[in-house]
């Protein structure tokens, strides 16, 4: 249950306890959260596991100068890491570093790696069971896989035909086609997960992880229907917070599997992956004619130079060439 924050203590004394609470008090997503305990645990472990209070800015720069030179991080991965250590002593510290001065990295642009319409498809019809919805779903509204493995079964609406991504990249909501060729797969997901449901409560079990306080607030709803996981995992796992028996939702590393050997089966030799299925919705809708701002808004892009990336990989418009060998008759 990776994203489901971990328990810490009412009173906690360890620093990275302290600084557990401190951002969940700052109500920042727990993906955000992961993200900077991660660096600030690497920073404090490249100097020696010294407390931070007694390391300077120096050893902030010394510290992002290994990123870049010895450890060859992109740009992006830096500024991570660096947001992650001025939130550490603004924030946290009450300590505000002024007049850094280290070695940026490189800046590499890296084109998205896509697949055309038919690989996607050829892709996809090499899936089986709810492997091959979650695949559909990637392709068809766009999804990162973190987002499509936490479905529930409310977020689905097919009156509308739109998809609720809760708590999505930066933790927004936003919403997203729903492909109505998907909706009888969808409702037969919905009447399985309902059977599981039905057989968990019979075992005693039943219940859901609720997010934030919401199972205070709504104490019936981890029982019910609508907030279950439409991908439920295959066994009954243990809370890590409350120690309780649940159904979380499937993993995303069982998912990556099986998408990993349906691209092999495809003999498609492109560094593909389950993401490439939301580059390739990127790509189809330029393709289709949509503008640049609505297809950012299905993606859930903060900002529209994320999406514009998309256009270089078409080469649409004025970019658009055609080799002087298609004009040969060769």
């Amino acid at each position: 249950m990776y994203d489901i924050p971990k328990k810490i203590p009412d009173r906690p004394t360890r620093l990275m306890d302290q600084l557990r609470f401190h951002i969940r008090k700052r109500g920042l997503a727990y993906t955000t959260e992961k993200t900077y305990v991660t660096w600030i645990l690497r920073y404090i472990r490249f100097h020696n596991k010294q407390h931070p209070r007694e390391l300077s800015e120096a050893h902030v720069e010394m510290f992002l100068d290994h990123l870049s030179v010895q450890q060859n991080v992109s740009k992006n991965t830096q500024r991570t890491a660096l947001n992650a250590i001025v939130f550490l002593y603004r924030d946290f510290l009450d300590k505000e570093l002024t007049n850094l001065s280290f070695t940026f990295a490189s800046t590499k642009r890296r084109l998205p790696v896509v697949f055309s319409h038919e690989e996607a498809l050829t892709v996809i019809n090499k899936l089986t069971g709810q492997y091959k919805l979650m695949a559909q779903l990637m392709f068809g509204c766009g999804l990162r896989i973190s987002e499509c493995i936490r479905l529930r079964v409310k977020d689905l609406d097919f009156g509308m035909n739109v998809v609720i991504v809760r708590d999505g990249k930066g933790g927004k909501d936003r919403s997203t086609v729903l492909p109505s060729v998907l909706h009888d797969h969808l409702k037969e997901q919905i009447a399985r997960v309902k059977l599981l449901h039905e057989q968990d409560s019979r075992d005693g079990f039943g219940e859901v992880y609720m997010p934030n306080r919401l199972a205070i607030k709504f104490p019936a709803g981890a029982r019910s229907m609508e907030w279950k996981y439409l991908f439920p995992a295959k066994n009954l796992a243990k809370d890590p917070r409350s120690n309780a028996i649940r159904r979380h939702h499937v993993m995303d590393r069982v998912v990556q599997k099986e998408v990993k050997k349906a691209i092999r089966a495809s003999q498609i030799y492109k560094h593909a992956n389950c993401h490439t299925f939301r580059h390739s919705f990127a790509t189809s809708l330029l393709q289709q004619g949509y503008d640049i701002r609505t297809i950012q808004k299905l993606l859930g892009h903060a900002n529209v130079e994320t999406t514009e990336i998309y256009t270089h990989v078409l080469r649409q418009g004025a970019n658009a060439v055609k080799s002087p060998l298609e004009r040969s008759g060769l």
